[in-house]
């Protein structure tokens, strides 16, 4: 092995000592929430722009609610089955907000998926070096209820040993995004490559612990040879598993990096499985009665199952996933899960990864539409030669917003300073069918947060960070009017790397908080009393 130069070693020592300091402090018993520290510069910020907004309902309905899910807004990343990124509660309104923050570990922490249980509780979970922690936390003060150790992912032990650790900031699997099902339960697939069910219960001392209830081992489908401490150079393939979600029928579908899409049966513990050749799975997938949503790196698919749980491809269309990856995106091709919207639930959303322009693109999913009719709309976003996503859009009615994250690639990009060219647009699709209109565009600066949408305000909300002439790294919660695209108000959050979001999104709590996840844990904004 080459011995790395002087200024590389340095590093790695340093890493490796913020390493047993995040090892001892995954181990600790669960306490009170840590704030997450402040860098120079948060005395010479503005810490409030705006004035209070006056809560103004957006009309439409909802997703339909998932059986296998827990109520919408509660259950995942993207607030529900279909991806609308919406909440049917009111976040904060700018009402003299405060905002407090959980420090999770001593190096990194970021909480990701911020699901509630039915008292309103958290239930996420949060990288660290150490391995990943699915944790319960206490909603108003961000205390740890309980936690549940889960196994290191391989790409951090590649990012150490190998001093890359762009392999972190671009790995979405070992249990990023899971789910909180019907029961409350967790459903996740780990960096094993085993599906695992959680609970979380009360002890008769009032204690809180995660209990497995079900382990499904997907290896036998899926190869393995990741790199451990004890597997440094492994001479196979390792292929892991990005994301879960249930069916309407109650199967567990999952899909990994290198293409697989399977299924498990909960009440079997049957396996199904199939190879999409040559593609690769980054994002999450969406769900509906009428099937399962998957992009690629090369196509949006379209997915039922057959009687025995095999994925079955009900249509495929490809888009232009242009020469290269863009700064800004994980891989070559799509950034966003699938959004599966409309007035009459009929449509499902994408953007591709076109070279000059970014461009969003509608479908009709009906499986019974002909192939020269299924496109909707091609809609270009964004600058000539700075436009890109990596996170899904909002959806709400026949409407669309999406975000531009060209030239984040992770929390030193920003650093001294600088900030992304940033921009969010709205689209809609004309009542008719017929195509979609541009509504209205925005210079809101959000790198790389996954926006949400309160229907019961009429707010979006998006993570901020501005350019600075003085090299302030300051990061605001920042609120926009759904039907102008105007910033109503924005509230400072903190200030440095630990405050970078990095790819995790807003969410927006049922009494009205807005949690952000960032570099070094959990930040909560609410209104003042």
């Amino acid at each position: 092995m080459t011995t790395p130069p002087p200024r590389r070693r340095g590093r790695a020592l340093a890493l490796i000592a913020a390493l047993a300091a995040t090892v001892l402090a995954g181990s600790a018993p669960v306490a009170q929430a840590e704030e997450i520290p402040l860098a120079p510069g948060h005395r010479l910020v503005d810490h409030y722009e705006g004035a209070p907004a006056t809560a103004r309902p957006v009309p439409g309905k909802s997703p339909a609610q998932h059986p296998y899910l827990a109520p919408n807004g509660r259950s995942g990343m993207h607030a529900d089955g279909a991806g609308s990124a919406t909440y049917p509660w009111s976040g904060p309104l700018g009402r003299d907000p405060e905002v407090t923050s959980e420090k999770i570990a001593a190096v990194g922490g970021e909480c990701a998926t911020v699901t509630f249980d039915a008292a309103g509780r958290l239930v996420t979970v949060c990288g660290t070096f150490s391995g990943f922690l699915l944790k319960l936390l206490d909603p108003r003060t961000l205390d740890t209820l309980a936690e549940y150790k889960l196994p290191q992912r391989s790409s951090t032990v590649e990012a150490i040993t190998r001093l890359d650790f762009e392999k972190i900031f671009k790995d979405t699997s070992g249990g990023a995004y899971f789910y909180l099902d019907d029961r409350d339960r967790v459903v996740l697939a780990d960096s094993r490559q085993h599906v695992l069910r959680i609970a979380h219960r009360q002890k008769a001392d009032g204690a809180w612990e995660f209990v497995v209830e079900d382990d499904w081992d997907l290896t036998s489908l899926v190869p393995h040879d990741c790199v451990s401490w004890t597997n440094l150079f492994p001479s196979g393939v390792c292929d892991p598993v990005t994301s879960v979600m249930p069916d309407w029928d109650g199967r567990i579908w999952w899909v990994t990096r290198l293409g697989r899409v399977g299924t498990v049966d909960p009440a079997t513990g049957a396996l199904r499985a199939i190879r999409l050749d040559g593609e690769e799975i980054q994002n999450s997938f969406s769900v509906a009665e009428d099937g399962v949503s998957i992009v690629t790196d090369h196509a949006l698919y379209a997915f039922g199952a057959d009687a025995d749980g095999t994925p079955r491809v009900r249509w495929r269309e490809t888009y232009d996933r242009g020469t290269g990856t863009k700064p800004g995106s994980v891989n070559q091709g799509s950034g966003t899960t699938p959004d599966l919207f409309g007035e009459r639930d009929r449509y499902v959303a994408i953007t591709d990864n076109a070279d000059d322009r970014m461009n969003v693109l509608v479908y009709r999913r009906d499986a019974g539409v002909p192939a020269a009719e299924r496109l909707v709309c091609k809609v270009p976003v964004f600058r000539s030669g700075a436009s890109t996503t990596d996170n899904s859009l909002i959806s709400w009615g026949d409407s669309l917003v999406v975000e531009n994250n060209y030239g984040y690639e992770n929390p030193s990009t920003l650093a001294l300073g600088r900030s992304v060219v940033g921009g969010a647009t709205r689209i809609d699709v004309r009542a008719d069918g017929s195509g979609c209109d541009t509504v209205w565009e925005s210079d809101v600066r959000s790198p790389s947060t996954v926006p949400k949408l309160s229907t019961a305000n009429g707010l979006l909300y998006f993570y901020e960070k501005e350019p600075h002439a003085f090299g302030i790294d300051a990061w605001y919660l920042t609120a926009v009017d759904f039907r102008t695209g105007r910033r109503v108000f924005k509230r400072f959050t903190g200030t440095g790397l630990a405050y970078d979001n990095n790819w995790a999104p807003i969410t927006i709590g049922p009494d009205g908080t807005a949690y952000v996840g960032v570099f070094n844990g959990l930040v909560a904004v609410r209104d003042g009393s």
